[in-house]
């Protein structure tokens, strides 16, 4: 499993801002520059920074000009490194007026393309000569030598660096986890390593790193972006701890993430939503909570504890005999035929029944509506699939059962929780004991729910939908 490619491609995700989703209220970018601009003026003019290189001694490489690298959102502006930042005004310092418990920091110090820092030295731990690059908590440190190795980090403390590693400090409109996440990308790498001079040891100039354009969003955006990189960051940690192959390490990932949600602990609670039980009893007014025990960790203020069938009518359909079986009209699906849905979205269904027939089934027996959930019951146990609006099908007797939805319940969230762990367990283990996995009726009944707000839940499948997005996109791009 390549780890590597995983964080490029949540960086390459974030600074196209196809990351996080955008919000039209937050300041722009362009307002941000503005601020910056008038700073950076201020400052100059104090003498506290000196003007930035923008073009004398530049590389021969051509820098974009007339036209930017890629698109951006609305909201967000392409500016250069060196408009927002202080690059190049470096506070040298002997290594005789370092403190003897000062940091020292050396490239050697930095594992490649992680930039972790693999051993932590003071100065009277080493034997060094010269001069040293000054930096703060806060200053991203970035290796101006042999780029392509990805050393770059932002300082969680004071110390001193070699003077090939320039210590970068950010305006306070930009924040300096994202830049250092933009600095690592592969992206601004490659551009780097086209503007490297040297052939053994190619370094980066002050001028062409300042020339390095930026994409640049709203501050909060900034903030959004951080926050759900160091989430996925966390993620891939654990990834490159499994010993499994990267589709059961993603399936992992996404059990997890179900976990964290029927618990809970994916998204916040409100205090104003409305608190499942009141719902729970206007649907059913004969509704009588689970016992708690039930369940193996306690629910969320405003939750419940409820069975499957206190919210939906669970029906099996009329048997279709082989002799009604037809090769055109209106299809009608078996569990295999679900199972595919479930999994890949689609099927290419090769039974069908004469038009005549299913409207006969519908109005003796009824059909599958809009926001029911078909679930597999014979077999492969438990998969899913949500009837949509132009759906026109019928379903085979009992290897199928249909969760009917006459109390505008939301199906997504129900249809997500049977995919948990948690219920998942709870099917096989009422299945054992039989030749075939099955669900009966009388089973589905009686599945244990936790059930949170309805406005909770729709905010639950919101974060999950997003979240398995970016992990299906993952896996479509290491796979191509």
């Amino acid at each position: 499993m390549d780890t590597k490619k995983l964080r490029q491609k949540i960086l390459d995700l974030a600074i196209h801002g196809k990351l996080v989703p955008q919000d039209p209220n937050d300041e722009p970018a362009s307002v941000l520059l503005e601020r910056i601009r008038a700073e950076k003026e201020r400052l100059i003019k104090e003498g506290k920074i000196k003007q930035s290189k923008k073009s004398a001694k530049s590389s021969d490489t051509p820098h974009y000009e007339n036209e930017v690298p890629f698109g951006v959102p609305e909201g967000w502006e392409w500016t250069t490194l060196g408009e927002i930042t202080n690059y190049g005004n470096c506070e040298n310092v002997d290594v005789n007026d370092i403190p003897s418990k000062g940091w020292i920091l050396e490239l050697e110090d930095l594992e490649k393309d992680s930039a972790k820092i693999i051993q932590r030295l003071t100065k009277d731990e080493r034997d060094i000569k010269g001069v040293r690059h000054s930096f703060h908590k806060g200053d991203v440190l970035y290796s101006k030598l042999r780029t392509y190795l990805n050393k770059v980090l932002v300082a969680d403390e004071d110390g001193f660096c070699t003077t090939e590693i320039i210590p970068v400090t950010s305006m306070a409109s930009v924040l300096p986890e994202y830049l250092n996440h933009v600095l690592r990308s592969k992206y601004f790498v490659d551009y780097t390593v086209q503007c490297g001079y040297g052939v053994k040891m190619p370094r980066l100039s002050t001028t062409d790193a300042c020339n390095g354009q930026i994409p640049l969003p709203p501050y909060n955006e900034q903030k959004h972006i951080v926050a759900s990189i160091e989430g996925w960051f966390q993620i891939i940690d654990l990834l490159e701890t499994a010993k499994e192959d990267l589709q059961t390490s993603i399936t992992q990932a996404k059990s997890k993430i179900l976990d964290l949600a029927i618990h809970g602990k994916l998204v916040p609670q409100d205090p104003n939503d409305e608190p499942a039980i009141e719902f729970l009893k206007r649907i059913n007014p004969k509704f009588t909570p689970c016992d708690n025990a039930q369940y193996p960790y306690e629910v969320p203020c405003n939750w419940i504890l409820c069975e499957l069938g206190d919210l939906y009518n669970i029906v099996s359909a009329k048997r279709v005999h082989k002799s009604e079986w037809q090769h055109y009209g209106i299809p009608f699906y078996r569990a295999r035929e679900i199972v595919k849905l479930s999994d890949e979205g689609e099927v290419d269904n090769e039974l069908f029944i004469t038009e005549e027939h299913y409207n006969d089934l519908k109005k003796k027996y009824g059909v599958p509506k809009p926001t029911d959930i078909m679930m597999s019951a014979v077999g492969t146990i438990g998969k899913t699939y949500i009837v949509k609006a132009d759906d026109v099908f019928y379903y085979k007797d009992a290897s199928v059962i249909c969760l009917q939805n006459t109390n505008e319940l939301y199906s997504p969230y129900i249809s997500i929780l049977l995919s948990s762990n948690f219920l998942q367990e709870q099917m096989f283990a009422q299945s054992k004991g039989t030749t075939v996995d099955t669900i009966t009726i009388e089973k589905a009944n009686s599945y244990k729910i936790p059930f949170p707000p309805l406005s909770e839940q729709k905010r639950i499948v919101a974060k999950i939908e997003e979240l398995f997005a970016v992990l299906d996109e993952i896996k479509k791009s290491l796979e191509a």
